[in-house]
């Protein structure tokens, strides 16, 4: 990666780790996930709100605590995920989780064209202890699309 497509990678993630989008919490959200990670004490809460046939997300926020990698990952995640539909999103979550754990070295795998402003944090795969830091949303968000709709449920670790 070039050390200016580095440097804005890196001007995008303190943006919205500074200011976080859709940090709020949605009134009468179809579902909602609670996250926690234990190691560093990273925690959250997903509001999705779905369509009426629950397929398609309308809207989504993240209220949280966390370092800057795991703020803006939820907040690029949330801007992300409007109008896709569940099995955009978990497909989504997926090619997120691949891009950010490749082996440095794999950088054709960590350059997946279809994750758009998400590729900004394809340089995490070279922090791996940061890895769960930026999937602590994803995996909110990949719990409460598995749990059906109209769910609060327990919070999911990245343990």
């Amino acid at each position: 990666m070039s050390s200016d497509l580095r440097d804005l990678y890196q001007d995008v993630i303190l943006d919205h780790g500074k200011k976080p989008r859709n940090a709020r919490v949605i009134e009468g959200a179809t579902l909602t996930q609670p996250a926690y990670n234990p190691l560093c004490g990273d925690k959250g809460t997903l509001y999705l709100s779905l369509d009426a046939a629950g397929d398609k997300i309308i809207d989504a926020a993240y209220v949280g605590q966390g370092c800057s990698i795991s703020t803006a990952s939820a907040s690029i995640m949330t801007d992300f995920l409007r109008g896709k539909t569940r099995e955009a999103a978990l497909v989504t979550f997926e090619h997120f989780r691949d891009m950010i754990t490749a082996a440095p070295d794999e950088a054709s795998h960590r350059a997946v064209p279809n994750l758009g402003k998400l590729s900004v944090f394809s340089g995490v795969a070279e922090f791996p202890a940061r890895v769960k830091c930026a999937t602590l949303a994803w995996h909110a968000l990949k719990a409460a699309l598995s749990q059906g709709s109209d769910t609060t449920a327990k919070p999911v670790s990245t343990e």
